[in-house]
């Protein structure tokens, strides 16, 4: 009996030294690809914008004020401050009693510009991103969407859609769609294959070993290419960060825990996706300033993680006239699209692939159609999934 027992532990613990073997083989992977981002870094090319200064970002963050989050200010405010963010626009859940917009991080703390907005509800069980928020966030739920909409714009407030495959309205007046959502591409994660490569890749490379698992949102982006085709929209990447997903042993409520492991800490969520907003040089970066040009699309998508994508350009001009995402230009109009390191550039028009250039660093290309132009750009030197995961995704120029 006891060597039956003997020999199976032996085989239960080859089993379980043999499936180990890919992941200590992804972790390795992982490291040179933290070594090919390192390396192209060093040959960055940016050039000044003449009109407008970037400003980088992210949208849709929580704290323990509005539930659903262990998150403290100090935690947010020093993740956001390390990671170099200009801006944090906050979107805690609404509650009954209390003002949660108001009571959240509003203001410059350090570095940082933080926006006090909402999540909420409607009726028609649809949710939004309210920027900024308000304390009548909780009377919303009973409301149509459309009549939601409606008060926010009255307030010059946004109205930003998240969760996207959940939504229902696409006809209302809605600003923007979250097309990429860190928290629902980390539900699709694979648990078994996850948990490995926390045990061997998330300890030396958290952030990369989570892109790993990003996939490019087709179906977000088919039904906004859908919408832009009818009206001006922006598209955004959600955070959706709350820093609550892990476990600690013997501790209270107070906070004090002799072991405490949390695998979405603000300073790890906030390497992966960022928006980078142009606000006019003219122009003090201010609460009202930095909504307005998120309103007007004046921003693009980057996936930082894969490398700083900061120095993107993506303009229009004629003879008259010179535009940035969100705007409007004539056709015959030359594009410009430049990134700061090399990469596949995808045009799209109208939802359909108008254009690719590998491998480069700008490219002008004219326009003679009318139509609603956007970029993609992908870094293939990385490998897969990112040959198939873009790096950058513009908001598009529309070109009447």
């Amino acid at each position: 009996m006891r060597k039956l027992i003997k020999k199976t532990l032996l085989v239960i613990l080859a089993v379980l030294s043999a499936v180990q073997v890919p992941f200590i083989y992804r972790r390795y992977e992982i490291s040179r690809l933290a070594e090919k981002i390192a390396a192209a870094e060093t040959g960055r090319i940016t050039r000044d914008d003449p009109i407008y200064k970037e400003y980088k970002g992210i949208i849709h963050a929580h704290t323990s004020l509005g539930g659903h989050s262990t998150g403290s200010f100090d935690e947010l405010i020093a993740a956001a401050n390390s990671n170099g963010l200009d801006f944090v626009l906050m979107t805690e859940h609404w509650a009954d009693e209390y003002d949660t917009s108001a009571l959240t991080l509003n203001g410059v703390y350090g570095k940082t510009l933080f926006v006090g907005g909402n999540e909420i509800d409607t009726a028609d069980g649809d949710r939004f991103l309210m920027i900024p928020g308000s304390s009548y966030a909780a009377s919303l739920r009973k409301m149509s969407t459309s009549a939601v909409i409606e008060k926010l714009h009255t307030e010059n407030r946004l109205a930003l859609i998240t969760y996207p495959e959940k939504f229902n309205s696409w006809d209302s007046d809605f600003d923007g769609d979250e097309v990429f959502s860190l928290h629902t591409n980390a539900v699709k994660m694979n648990p078994f294959t996850t948990l490995f490569d926390l045990l061997w890749s998330y300890p030396k490379y958290p952030a990369l070993m989570m892109a790993t698992y990003f996939r490019r949102p087709d179906d977000n982006l088919a039904k906004f290419d859908q919408i832009a085709a009818k009206r001006k929209i922006s598209l955004f990447s959600g955070t959706d960060a709350h820093s609550n997903i892990g476990f600690h042993f013997f501790g209270d409520d107070a906070g004090h825990k002799v072991v405490n492991i949390k695998l979405d800490p603000y300073a790890v969520t906030f390497q992966l996706a960022r928006e980078h907003v142009l606000v006019e040089k003219d122009k003090p970066f201010t609460r009202e300033n930095l909504i307005e040009a998120i309103k007007l699309g004046h921003y693009f998508i980057g996936l930082d993680v894969l490398g700083d994508t900061t120095g993107f350009s993506y303009a229009g001009r004629t003879n008259e006239k010179n535009v940035r995402p969100g705007d409007e230009i004539d056709k015959g109009a030359e594009l410009d699209v430049i990134s700061p390191i090399p990469g596949r550039f995808v045009i799209y028009k109208d939802g359909g692939i108008f254009n690719t250039i590998e491998n480069t660093r700008e490219q002008t290309f004219s326009v003679t159609e009318p139509g609603v132009y956007r970029v993609e750009v992908y870094r293939d030197d990385l490998g897969s999934p990112f040959d198939k995961m873009p790096w950058i995704i513009s908001n598009p120029i529309y070109v009447r």
